[in-house]
C-alpha cells in the first residue's frame, strides 16, 4: 500500500521534496462536464454567448489560465511551476451540456495534474458566473484528469 508523499513520519503536512527529481517535460488534460441546459445553450450564436460582461467562453478561457497560473496559491502542496503552456477548448456536445478540456505542459520536476484540473474547474466556474442570471440550474457534473505524461508514470483515463 502507497503513502500518502504529503504526510511526514510524525503524520503532520509537508510539501514533497523534488529536489533530487529529473527536469522532464510534463502534460496534464483535465476534462469537465458541464450542464448548462436548453435555456442558456439557445442564446449561443456561433459556439459563444455575449452577455453584459463580455464572451462568456473567451472570459472562461482566460480566467482558466489564471487558474493554471495561481494553482499552488490556491492549493497549499503545490509546487509553483514555471508554465510552459495551457490550452484550453470548450465544446458544446448537445442541447444542454459542455465539455471543457484543460491541456498544461510544463518542463520541470513535479507534475501539472493540478492545474489542469485548477483550470478547467475555474473555467466552468467563470461560465457559472456569467450565466447565472439566465438560470442557476447550472452543474458542473464531472472533473477528471484525462491523462498525464511525464515523470514515474504515464496516465490515461477514459
Amino acid at each position: 500500500m502507497k503513502d500518502f508523499s504529503h504526510i511526514n513520519k510524525k503524520n503532520q503536512p509537508k510539501m514533497v521534496n523534488v529536489s533530487d527529481k529529473a527536469i522532464t517535460k510534463r502534460t496534464a488534460i483535465a476534462k469537465a462536464t458541464m450542464f448548462l441546459g436548453k435555456e442558456i445553450i439557445s442564446h449561443f450564436i456561433n459556439d459563444d454567448l455575449i452577455t453584459k460582461k463580455g464572451p462568456v467562453f473567451q472570459t472562461a478561457i482566460i480566467a482558466g489560465i489564471q487558474a493554471v497560473k495561481k494553482t499552488s496559491e490556491l492549493i497549499p502542496m503545490c509546487h509553483p511551476l514555471l508554465i510552459n503552456g495551457v490550452d484550453i477548448d470548450i465544446d458544446i456536445v448537445d442541447a444542454e451540456h459542455i465539455e471543457v478540456f484543460c491541456a498544461v505542459t510544463i518542463e520541470g520536476k513535479t507534475g501539472v495534474e493540478m492545474e489542469a484540473l485548477t483550470g478547467a474547474n475555474i473555467t466552468c466556474l467563470t461560465i457559472y458566473d456569467m450565466c447565472k442570471a439566465i438560470s442557476q440550474k447550472m452543474v458542473i457534473k464531472e472533473v477528471m484528469l484525462v491523462e498525464k505524461t511525464g515523470g514515474k508514470s504515464d496516465i490515461k483515463n477514459d
